[in-house]
């Protein structure tokens, strides 16, 4: 008989033993749920900072100077430029009615004309006018039509360069009345642009 119990015994301890490794080897590996919650957090975050570089880039601030038809645009209204002003060969108009006739190197507060450094319409190539935002993104890394810029260039021309940040010191029309601002400060569209870059330049599917 007191063979038999501890036969028993014996018997419950080593199903019991299996039937743990058994349990624990299907157990999910709390280092992979770590990194599946990084992963997801970091594609939240490329997401979170493609949609803020994209509402400043779909912004008249810059559509404005990226039209698909060689006509500058102005106002919030994107109305076409006054004088019949177009594009001409480098992006400058022409030789009787040239963008720096005009737009100087920085705002006119009397006459209310806009001007930045080297104001220009954007190459034909980067026309982002009627494209969608997943568009002007495949457009934008696109070494072929950038201007052959690699990632690192990209991130300094938008973070850097004085005519793409004069969006957010665009000054007043000529009623005098301040010109919209992009819908996030200069600081988090930088903080984007790096983000998005930093993180693989993903284009969002959705």
């Amino acid at each position: 008989m007191v063979m038999m119990k501890l036969k028993s015994i014996y018997s419950f301890f080593w199903l019991t033993i299996v039937c743990v490794l058994l349990a624990m080897a299907k157990m999910p590996n709390i280092t992979t749920y770590s990194l599946e919650a990084n992963e997801v957090s970091e594609v939240m975050q490329t997401e979170d900072s493609f949609d803020k570089m994209m509402d400043v880039l779909t912004h008249q601030r810059c559509m404005n100077c990226h039209p698909n038809d060689n006509i500058p645009k102005q106002g919030d209204n994107r109305n076409r430029h006054y004088f019949g002003m177009a594009r001409g060969e480098d992006g400058n108009g022409f030789q009787a009615t040239n963008c720096h006739t005009c737009h100087q190197s920085e705002n006119n507060v009397n006459s209310g004309v806009p001007g930045a450094p080297h104001w220009a319409l954007a190459p034909a190539s980067m026309g982002w006018e009627g494209l969608t935002r997943t568009e002007i993104a495949v457009r934008l890394l696109d070494k072929n039509i950038n201007g052959n810029r690699s990632h690192e260039e990209l991130v300094k021309h938008m973070t850097e360069d004085d005519l793409v940040l004069w969006a957010w010191d665009p000054g007043v029309d000529a009623n005098g009345v301040q010109r919209t601002l992009p819908p996030i400060s200069k600081l988090e569209f930088k903080e984007a642009v790096k983000n998005w870059f930093a993180n693989g330049a993903i284009i969002p599917t959705k």
